[in-house]
C-alpha cells in the first residue's frame, strides 16, 4: 500500500462489525420492551379514559352509566367476555346489576379489543351513579406476555376515582391469573 491510499483493513472492518452487532444484540430486546409498554400505556390510558368518562356522564345526565366487556360493541357480554375483549360505555336507565345494554340505552362510547395482551378484573361490569360512588370497587389488571411482573393495574375506587398502578389494593404484587 503507497502512503498516500487511505482505507481499513480487514480486521479493522471485522473489529467494527463485531462492535455494531454487539450494540443491536443488546438494544433489540430493549425496543420490543418499549414496544410492549407503549401498548400496555395505550390500553391502560383508555381504560382510565373510559371510567372518567363514564363517572361524569352519570353526573352530567344524573342517572346511572354503566361500563361492561363487549365483543360486539353494541351489549355486554352475558357469556362473560374478557375486558380484553373491548367494552362499551352507554346510560343504564334500568339500573339493572349486573350492568346489561337493552335496546333503547344509549351507547356513548366503545372501545375495540386489546389483541397484545388481556385484561384480568374482579368486576363484570362497572356502574357510575350521579352522586359520585360507583357502588364498587375494581381492581382491573393489564398483562401482556412478560406476565404479572410487568402488569399494570387500575383501582377503581368506591367514589369511582381511578389510579394507576404496578401492585394490589393491599400493596402486593399483581396476578395475570
Amino acid at each position: 500500500m503507497d502512503a498516500g491510499e487511505r482505507g481499513y483493513t480487514l480486521i479493522e472492518l471485522m473489529f467494527a462489525l463485531a462492535i455494531l452487532a454487539g450494540l443491536l444484540a443488546w438494544s433489540v430486546p430493549t425496543f420490543g420492551d418499549l414496544r410492549r409498554n407503549a401498548a400496555r400505556t395505550t390500553a391502560v390510558n383508555e381504560f382510565v379514559q373510559a371510567v372518567y368518562f363514564a363517572r361524569s356522564e352519570a353526573i352530567k345526565r344524573n342517572g346511572v352509566v354503566s361500563l361492561c366487556p363487549s365483543r360486539d360493541a353494541q351489549s355486554c357480554d352475558a357469556a362473560g367476555a374478557p375486558w380484553h375483549a373491548g367494552w362499551i360505555v352507554f346510560i343504564n336507565h334500568d339500573r339493572d346489576n349486573p350492568a346489561v345494554r337493552d335496546g333503547s340505552e344509549p351507547l356513548l362510547r366503545t372501545h375495540a379489543a386489546w389483541t397484545t395482551g388481556r385484561i384480568v378484573a374482579n368486576r363484570t361490569t362497572l356502574s357510575f351513579r350521579p352522586y359520585g360512588q360507583s357502588g364498587v370497587t375494581a381492581t382491573v389488571v393489564f398483562c401482556d406476555d412478560r406476565g404479572a411482573r410487568d402488569a399494570r393495574a387500575v383501582i377503581i375506587s368506591q367514589t369511582g376515582r381511578p389510579r394507576v398502578t404496578g401492585r394490589d389494593a393491599s400493596g402486593g404484587a399483581l396476578s395475570c391469573a
